[in-house]
């Protein structure tokens, strides 16, 4: 092969790696690409309320993040084995977005802070904060408009977690702010995973296996070590819950859930409907765990619901849509 056919066929390849915006999604597109979504924070809700549930009884953070990658990583390495890394397509950054925004160290930091702050926060500030990291990191990474209606987003969403501040007291450095940092925190890490899922192309379960393996390699020898068989001391039906919830339903079905919708909308639109989550976890923690928002969470949580919901470039009534 001649200098000049090796350098066309690099050009080629650099275009085929160009990350073009994905054209408006049709209607039924938009249909499919809401159930995913919505899907995918109806699970979310879940592992909010049994990270809580699980903490309050016999289990510790360390304990459930193991259990969530040891189950999740064996149902999905041979999934992985399959289809390989994908380095070609995530590049070495890329892939560590993957690792860190959907692996042990999200997963330990966002149950970390329940250990400080209640359900309803977690909500509010590690999902409902996604959309507004995804819109940013997706303007600069993969060239999406950062509209009107994301910057008016984006006032509602900063005055909604004020409120949260000043609800947890509104003092810097207490108890619950450490929660609160850690939750913004793990938010800013899914959304570096959602960007470089949706550059690459990449197939929600093959994310999802890529995060899932490499947490399994790296964390469950670790944690066994540390902890040996306590975790074997637990209520079998403790570890049931966990194991189902976290392993199955968290790990792999709803990062198909969201893979597909990123797919089908696009990142930004994609992570709209963690918006929902600040109010639906808010709601089950009701009856389940007898948490109580204070009124300044629920006005919080309708700020950060509407916010993240137009930040994130959420369908609006047609007469408002060209504003």
């Amino acid at each position: 092969m001649s200098c000049g056919q090796r350098n066309c066929l690099r050009r080629q390849r650099c275009l085929s790696q160009k990350v073009h915006p994905l054209p408006k999604p049709t209607t039924a597109e938009y249909l499919r690409g809401s159930l995913y979504g919505l899907a995918a924070v109806c699970i979310w809700t879940s592992w909010i309320i049994a990270v809580r549930y699980g903490i309050r009884t016999s289990l510790t953070p360390w304990d459930i993040v193991a259990i969530r990658f040891g189950v999740a990583g064996l149902i999905l390495l041979p999934y992985l084995l399959k289809k390989g890394l994908a380095v070609d397509r995530l590049g070495w950054v890329g892939l560590a977005a993957i690792m860190l925004g959907g692996g042990a160290p999200l997963v330990l930091i966002s149950y970390g802070g329940l250990q400080f702050a209640p359900a309803a926060h977690a909500a509010s500030l590690f999902t409902a904060l996604i959309p507004l990291y995804v819109a940013i990191l997706a303007a600069v990474v993969l060239g999406e408009a950062f509209t009107a209606a994301r910057r008016i987003g984006l006032v509602l969403i900063v005055a909604g977690v004020l409120g949260i501040v000043w609800g947890a007291g509104g003092t810097i450095g207490s108890q619950q702010n450490i929660g609160h940092a850690m939750f913004i925190g793990a938010g800013l890490l899914w959304a570096g995973y959602t960007v470089a899922l949706q550059k690459a192309r990449l197939d929600g379960l093959h994310a999802a296996a890529i995060a899932a393996v490499g947490s399994l390699i790296a964390y469950v020898p670790v944690y066994a070590i540390n902890a040996g068989a306590s975790l074997f001391n637990a209520p079998w039906r403790d570890l049931a819950l966990q194991a189902f919830v976290h392993g199955f339903l968290v790990a792999v079905i709803s990062f198909l859930c969201i893979g597909r919708a990123v797919r089908l909308l696009g990142a930004s639109n994609g992570s709209a409907f963690a918006a929902l989550a600040p109010a639906i976890t808010a709601i089950l923690a009701i009856p389940i765990l007898g948490e109580w928002p204070a009124t300044s969470d629920w006005i919080a949580m309708l700020l950060i619901s509407g916010g993240v919901y137009i930040a994130s470039g959420g369908r609006l009534p047609a007469r408002w849509a060209g504003h």
